[in-house]
């Protein structure tokens, strides 16, 4: 399992996971809706402490830099 998460999408996706625990835990989600983006919630999480995101496979997407060469 190789990387494709950057630096930038992991943050992004940890913050929007947690907007969606404050929306979830001060009630302005409830529901259906609250338990589909709690999941979408979960998974941007997840992938975001894993540094791989399954879906970008498919689509040959990476997020991450590509390595530097080294120095003569």
């Amino acid at each position: 399992m190789t990387k494709n998460m950057g630096t930038v999408d992991r943050v992004i996706r940890i913050l929007i996971a947690l907007a969606i625990a404050a929306l979830y835990f001060t009630g302005r989600i409830s529901g259906t809706v609250a338990i589909v983006l709690g999941i979408v919630a979960l998974a941007f999480f997840l992938t975001s402490l894993v540094g791989w995101c399954p879906s970008y496979l498919p689509f040959g997407i990476s997020t991450r830099r590509p390595p530097s060469a080294p120095a003569p």
